[in-house]
């Protein structure tokens, strides 16, 4: 299987809120660099950090363009995040159900056919000025 479509089946998985399906891309030590945050290590926190995001955010990935090393090491992808803000997350506004449009991109590693590295990029403050 390709990076492409390791990566494919990564997205489609969370369009369809498949949690263990995301899991099931992920290498047992991904490393996870959140937007703004923390790296978070391993399957587990990786499955806390979707289950927090599903909790406060229900989200479709859009406008899907996956590009790939030529070596199948590395990956990348742009999409539209298109969104609505369930319940309110720390330390960010109140959520109202408001509904939000984002341009992204997330850059991956891949060992051995899975994900090992998993960075997500979006402009915060576009996001807190679409739902403030």
């Amino acid at each position: 299987m390709s990076a492409t479509d390791t990566i494919k089946r990564y997205f489609d998985a969370f369009n369809a809120k498949d949690t263990e399906a995301m899991l099931a891309c992920l290498d047992a030590e991904v490393a996870h660099h959140v937007n703004e945050g923390q790296i978070r290590s391993g399957k587990t926190k990786f499955a806390e950090f979707c289950a927090h995001m599903s909790h406060c955010y229900d989200e479709t990935l859009t406008d899907m363009v996956i590009f790939e090393a030529e070596d199948g090491t590395r990956a990348a992808a742009e999409y539209i995040v298109n969104g609505t803000y369930l319940n309110t997350d720390a330390g960010l506004p109140e959520a109202r159900g408001q509904s939000y449009r984002l341009p992204a991109g997330s850059f991956f590693s891949l060992t051995d056919g899975k994900i090992s590295r998993v960075v997500t990029y979006y402009n915060l403050a576009d996001w807190i000025r679409q739902v403030g």
